[in-house]
């Protein structure tokens, strides 16, 4: 309204300046519109996989940014990565109705899982041996049950439902695994949750650190990288730099091959950080 009185009765100055702000505006909203399209443009024809990729160079290059927080001046190992940082009180309690049914299982439930392979393979052998004590048992049976959930997590690259591990699993767990473990990104117009390389990593740290307070502080790496689908040389990356001490035992699990397995331990004092080594160079995208 106070531009058209201008434009009726202001004085030349007035409507040289109404004109000139007009057009700056106008100017503006060509620029902004051309950015956005020109953005859009380029992310929609890079597409998903191309972003995976972009985000892969960061990856390893500083793995600690992803790792669960690590007290470097624990006095116990359960210490260095405290439980309460992997799973909150608050997510810990909301596991016990999914887990009871890790709680029941029988013998011959566990042989129809494991010949189903409807859960990773570190989850059906720890299954095995679960404690008699109830307490201690329900525990683990929580823990196993998370683990086993992240892994599955790990597995997916675009995230378009909202609630992606399915009815079963708590509103809580849903939310901690889309806030914490996928990146945001923008395709065909829309925002979405990725899981890009860097949040495999974290994903990755969560899951070795959570079986290391499952297997007293000693866990068989090459199990936990087979399940997954890891190459050796990025579990292990991940493994060094959570300060653990790397040593070689035969399979267990009668793996393919019968392939040496990978123990990492979680022991005082921590090994000293070392500096990465150079990086290999990216193969260029087509």
């Amino acid at each position: 309204q106070v531009d058209l009185c201008i434009e009726a009765f202001g004085t030349s100055k007035q409507k040289r300046a109404l004109n000139s702000r007009r057009m700056n505006a106008v100017g503006n909203d060509i620029l902004n519109t051309a950015v956005i399209k020109a953005a859009a443009n380029i992310i929609d024809a890079k597409g998903v996989t191309a972003l995976i990729q972009d985000v892969a160079q960061d990856d390893v290059q500083n793995i600690s940014i992803f790792l669960p927080p690590c007290n470097e001046d624990a006095d116990k190992p359960e210490n260095v990565y405290k439980f309460e940082d992997i799973l909150s009180p608050a997510e810990y309690e909301a596991l016990q109705v999914p887990a009871a049914v890790f709680v029941n299982m029988t013998s011959e439930e566990i042989a129809k899982k494991t010949e189903d392979k409807s859960h990773c393979s570190f989850v059906l052998e720890e299954l095995k041996f679960l404690p008699a004590d109830e307490k201690r048992r329900d525990h683990k049976a929580r823990c196993l049950w998370f683990l086993d959930t992240l892994i599955k997590f790990s597995y997916l690259k675009v995230i378009k439902k909202k609630h992606p591990m399915g009815p079963e699993c708590p509103h809580i767990i849903s939310r901690k695994l889309m806030k914490n473990f996928t990146s945001l990104t923008y395709n065909n117009g829309s925002v979405q949750n990725l899981i890009s390389a860097s949040m495999k990593t974290k994903i990755t740290a969560y899951v070795i650190a959570l079986a290391l307070h499952i297997n007293n502080f000693q866990t068989d790496l090459t199990v936990l990288q087979n399940d997954m689908k890891l190459q050796e040389s990025k579990m292990m990356d991940v493994a060094k730099a959570m300060r653990l001490k790397i040593s070689k035992a035969k399979g267990l699990l009668g793996l393919e091959n019968d392939q040496n397995h990978k123990l990492g331990t979680l022991s005082l004092p921590l090994p000293v950080q070392k500096a990465p080594g150079n990086q290999k160079k990216r193969k260029k995208m087509a």
